[in-house]
């Protein structure tokens, strides 16, 4: 945890944005896995781990706006518990860890809340995404299940949002460590993109890393040859010469914040003259978005930068034509770059976009898109300083998206089909980095991961 006056500082913030009522975060309780005592690695909710800071199942936080209070409610280890899991400490003297004064057990809070209905006061709880934790508001609040999430309070989750997306020094830090494990993970994976490997030996490989430098993988690691499928989960490909092979792959802290980077290479270790240009238009639109990161630029044009480098290289080496302004306006581009620049990051891979993407990456200035492609924009807003983000183009030959578009007819001026054609079986290319927007500009988070073609090869031939 961090120091106790982290948690009380984030919720008198949150305190200071609330008119009145019960702010109510339910922490997660243990999930099973395949029988109710073998159960996964247990994970907090993000949002109780942000104000309250406890990483164990089964606690609820709340916070009283009107008479300025705090509370935990959860129930003290038995000796069965103690048998099991060894001595620990009581909730009050966890709950006095994180500032909080006020505790009592996990099942007087439904008193609590019957007590604030009834005075008429407005409860105000988060979107949940846990099945556990849908069925626990409904037996708190009296709201069916089918209906919890249109009940969320979105002045508390616009209220969280404008805390969370602000990262201070100590969350920067636990994400620069987690940063320098996916360094670790990425570079590993490099030196085995050797002929032969099967896919899963250096997906289990990294993910071991991750676990051995502090917690589990961020998001379930994509790592194919297929690059082509975005989230491409399937391990099972034996590598050969001539592919390329895709690794987003990510690590989380033991204080739960998250890195997220991709690389690209080329398997046995040498990029030919194909893969070599169109990796380096990639490598082109990371490098110009990230140089273009600021305070006060929306996310949205550093995405179009990003779909105008993209298209005006795809126009170099002719597999698009025409106007390049033309092109992106229309939405040529996004055959080859069918998702959004980036998102958020944080507690979350994705951060807070349990609340929704828009309430995280949209504002009253900056709404989606309906366009295919940019409509998938996860992040639009204006940049602050604290903002930490995902910058991540890509360029992907998706054959069935290619067939269709062709066989549509749609944009023939802009797309040269006959040699996309000869394409169907590149794969895929990404690169991803963490930028944290300073005062003054913006940094890479981490130490560098190699991402040039000649820090690639020289890698992955040593």
């Amino acid at each position: 945890m961090f120091n106790s006056t982290v948690y009380t500082g984030r919720r008198d913030r949150l305190r200071s944005k609330m008119q009145s009522g019960i702010v109510l975060i339910l922490g997660n309780t243990e999930a099973s896995y395949n029988y109710p005592a073998n159960t996964y690695h247990f994970r907090q909710d993000s949002d109780f781990l942000y104000f309250f800071g406890l990483d164990h199942p089964d606690f609820a936080g709340v916070l009283d706006i009107d008479e300025n209070k705090d509370y935990i409610f959860g129930n003290d280890v038995d000796i069965d518990d103690i048998i099991w899991m060894g001595p620990q400490p009581s909730v009050k003297e966890q709950a006095a860890g994180v500032g909080v004064k006020n505790t009592a057990s996990f099942g007087t809070l439904f008193d609590f809340i019957k007590d604030a209905i009834a005075k008429g006061r407005k409860i105000h709880f988060l979107p949940p995404y846990r099945g556990e934790n849908f069925i626990q508001l409904e037996k708190l609040l009296g709201i069916p299940v089918g209906k919890i999430k249109e009940n969320a309070s979105v002045e508390l989750i616009k209220a969280v949002v404008s805390l969370r997306e602000i990262k201070d020094e100590y969350e920067i830090s636990e994400i620069e460590k987690a940063v320098a494990i996916a360094y670790e993970m990425h570079t590993t994976s490099m030196k085995m993109a050797k002929p032969g490997i099967v896919e899963r030996e250096i997906a289990g490989t990294i993910e071991g890393i991750s676990l051995a430098m502090g917690g589990p993988v961020s998001f379930p690691i994509i790592l194919s040859v297929h690059g082509e499928t975005l989230h491409n989960h399937y391990h099972g490909n034996t590598l050969e010469t001539g592919r390329m092979m895709v690794t987003d792959a990510g690590a989380e802290t033991t204080m739960h914040y998250a890195s997220d980077i991709t690389r690209t290479v080329p398997v046995g270790g040498k990029f030919d003259s194909r893969q070599k240009e169109i990796y380096e238009i990639v490598l082109n639109a990371n490098l110009k978005t990230i140089d273009a990161a600021k305070p006060g630029i929306p996310n949205l044009d550093l995405h179009l930068l990003a779909a105008r480098t993209i298209a005006e290289g795809l126009k170099d080496v002719g597999l698009m034509k025409g106007d390049v302004d033309d092109i992106v306006r229309e939405g040529a581009h996004a055959m080859f770059f069918p998702h959004g620049l980036g998102h958020m990051m944080g507690l979350d891979v994705h951060d807070m976009e349990g609340f929704g993407e828009d309430y995280v990456g949209y504002d009253d200035e900056f709404k989606r898109s309906s366009q295919f492609g940019t409509a998938f924009l996860r992040l639009a807003k204006r940049h602050q300083p604290g903002y930490v983000f995902t910058i991540e183009p890509g360029i992907y030959f998706i054959p069935a998206l290619i067939d269709m578009w062709r066989n549509e007819g749609k944009f023939t001026d802009f797309i040269n089909y006959d040699k996309v054609e000869s394409y169907k079986d590149f794969g895929g290319i990404r690169i991803e980095d963490d930028i944290l927007i300073t005062e003054t500009g913006h940094r890479v988070l981490g130490k560098p991961i190699p991402k040039t073609v000649d820090e690639i090869e020289d890698i992955m031939r040593g």
